[in-house]
């Protein structure tokens, strides 16, 4: 069986690294993978970094999209993706997530009658203003394997109109859904042992033994609006001054450079001089790993930074107005607050007294999604 893998974000790139590791260990002989690199996110500290630390596969095509408006970017992917989809004739196109390199995807391959196998299938955050939510539902409804991380996911998939109990052959008529539980688990698990060997980023910034909370912004609409960006930070101020504790945020590279522009002058000063705020470049996988294991709580946007905060049993502040990983907030283990300054404090007061009454049961599989999605599509 060939499949071809579409990579383009850095979560792409790591939740293939998965599928990849399943397909050498234990089906070499029975499927051969093709990965093509959008180049949606082309900076080397996103992308190639990733690529290098964790052994993925190099690329057999790099598109070198880059950045752009949603319809030059996704116009381009689909363009490329398509010419190679009918060079390489795969059994299927295999899609992660929601981002603009998974709708180019799902287009191309839809257009000429290519199986989509979609991983993270179901997710929804009811919220379609977010381009991803568009993006996931439109994957979702071209493919015929659809795997989802969790049970809350299938639902989701069942409530529209897709039947649990089609039987193989699978096509996009009679898709095939499944439970698989979440190649990011699979990833956090193999990959945490290897952080702790290889990372020293807990030396370099000098957090060794000392308490610190972890923050990533990134998402537009919060880097993009003023208003939203400045109270997200006057509250990261707020915290990090009344707690005392080092507050560290690894920077997007939008953030980075919308941070000056839309800050307000004097709250921008003001994070260049405190000193428990720190705000440094991207970091890679497994520093990003060893930081969400050893941190004391989280503040994100980010769907994969929720999910990895709960795999490493720590409480998230999540910073949007949704989630798509509801089971997380159904828990105790995040609050979604948006950009209001009071609900984060509220958040972080919460967390900070709730100490061992905040549990973390096993909700995102068994640590084996990439090997049963691989077995699943040998049977289909």
């Amino acid at each position: 069986m060939k499949i071809v893998t579409l990579i383009g974000a850095r979560p792409q790139i790591i939740k293939a690294a998965a599928l990849s590791r399943a397909i050498k260990n234990k089906f070499s002989d029975k499927v051969r993978e093709v990965i093509v690199h959008t180049g949606q996110h082309y900076d080397a500290n996103m992308s190639q970094v990733f690529i290098d630390e964790l052994s993925i596969p190099e690329p057999n095509y790099n598109l070198n999209i880059g950045s752009g408006s949603h319809g030059v970017q996704t116009a381009g992917m689909i363009t490329g993706v398509e010419e190679i989809l009918l060079r390489e004739k795969p059994d299927y196109l295999v899609l992660y997530g929601d981002t603009n390199s998974t709708l180019a995807g799902t287009i191309a391959a839809s257009k000429i009658h290519v199986p989509i196998v979609h991983i993270e299938a179901g997710l929804r955050s009811f919220n379609k203003s977010m381009p991803e939510e568009i993006n996931r539902i439109m994957a979702d409804h071209a493919s015929t394997l659809l795997f989802s991380p969790t049970e809350t996911g299938l639902r989701n998939l069942i409530h529209e109109g897709f039947d649990k109990d089609n039987q193989p052959p699978f096509t996009a008529d009679h898709p095939g859904i499944f439970h698989c539980g979440d190649v990011m688990y699979d990833n956090s698990l193999y990959f945490r042992e290897i952080a702790e060997e290889k990372s020293n980023i807990l030396k370099t910034q000098l957090l060794e033994g000392k308490p610190f909370f972890l923050a990533t912004v990134h998402r537009d609409n919060n880097t993009d609006q003023p208003e939203r960006l400045n109270a997200i930070f006057e509250a990261f101020l707020e915290i990090s001054q009344e707690s005392q504790t080092t507050l560290l945020l690894p920077l997007h590279p939008r953030t980075a450079k919308l941070l000056d522009k839309n800050l307000d002058s004097r709250l921008y000063q003001q994070l260049q001089q405190e000193e428990n705020i720190r705000l440094i470049p991207p970091v890679s996988f497994l520093d990003m790993i060893m930081l969400e294991s050893r941190c004391e709580m989280v503040f994100t946007d980010s769907g994969g930074v929720q999910k990895e905060a709960y795999f490493f049993e720590k409480p998230a502040i999540i910073l949007r107005t949704e989630t798509e990983w509801k089971e997380i907030v159904e828990q105790g283990c995040g609050i979604v607050v948006n950009a209001d300054k009071k609900k984060i404090m509220g958040a972080f007061d919460h967390f900070s007294h709730a100490g061992k009454e905040i549990q973390f049961p096993p909700l995102f599989g068994d640590g084996k999604a990439a090997e049963f999605i691989a077995e699943t599509m040998l049977g289909s």
